[in-house]
């Protein structure tokens, strides 16, 4: 059942998602902003994935219907693992349109677009962290590592939000979004780490050092702003950028309360205290 939606607004976009009766969209905590009384909401730790496991072990008994309990406990407590390493919200909010059909708004937590993809079980999706918004309950919601030098060296790419399944995934990002193929650009861009957004299964995700070691790869990082790596993005597929990053719109907010903390190099002697 494809999910009705409509984003709308400009600087700060929601979605207003029209669900059908009967119909579950869920979103992470801290992105639902309004719904109809007929719409019933319900937190829980689980994912869509484990969502379902309750009835299929019901009619077992016994040590199947334990089993079943138990593998579900498991699972839960995997997710809300791997959630909790990732920064992420522990719960989901599930919510359902009861008698008829309901409305339901979500948002991000940042003024900027949301984009609404269409998942056909063919190809992933994957996105920063925090760019979750909303999706159906078909679509499932899970963490992907980056090897942890590719990860550790990218700062936002350690870890990004996997989306499988079929449906609707409703995603945010800050500023404005362009869309890329880097299939037409040689097969390969270089971009900030902080503006990706998403990118579909296929496109090989990296980290490069900006530059070699020596005085132009040095005036690069401490003088171009950028620090010392660039994301790759390499392959056929499409890709999302952002054309505001997280740390740019902090800096920006600091330097309005008396003081650039960013520095005067702007670079790799940017501070972040106080």
């Amino acid at each position: 059942m494809t999910l009705k939606q409509e984003i709308v607004g400009n600087a700060m976009q929601m979605a207003v998602v029209n669900l059908s009766p009967g119909q579950t969209v869920y979103c992470e905590a801290g992105k639902f902003l309004f719904k109809t009384t007929n719409v019933t909401m319900e937190t829980r730790l689980s994912g869509p994935s484990n969502s379902g496991g309750q009835s299929q072990g019901g009619g077992s008994g016994g040590s199947g219907g334990m089993g079943g309990l138990l593998r579900q406990a498991m699972g839960t407590a995997m997710q809300v693992g791997q959630r909790a390493l990732a920064g992420e919200s522990l719960a989901f909010q599930y919510f359902t349109a009861q008698g008829g059909e309901g409305t339901v708004g979500f948002a991000g937590v940042l003024p900027g677009e949301m984009r609404a993809l269409e998942l056909d079980g063919r190809r992933a999706w994957f996105a920063e962290k925090d760019a979750f918004v909303a999706a159906e309950s078909s679509v499932d919601f899970g963490i992907a590592f980056q090897g942890g030098r590719t990860g550790r060296s990218g700062g936002e790419g350690f870890v990004l939000e996997k989306f499988t399944g079929h449906g609707t995934v409703i995603i945010a990002g800050a500023g404005n979004f362009i869309d890329l193929n880097p299939a037409d650009f040689g097969g390969r861009i270089e971009v900030d780490t902080g503006c990706v957004v998403a990118f579909e299964e296929g496109i090989q995700y990296g980290v490069q050092r900006v530059g070699g070691l020596n005085r132009q790869g040095i005036m690069n990082a401490v003088f171009g702003g950028e620090g010392l790596s660039l994301a790759t993005l390499e392959g056929n597929g499409r890709v999302i950028l952002q054309s505001l990053t997280i740390e740019s719109l902090a800096n920006a907010l600091k330097k309005a309360q008396g003081g650039d903390k960013q520095g005067p190099t702007g670079g790799l002697f940017s501070t972040h205290a106080g």
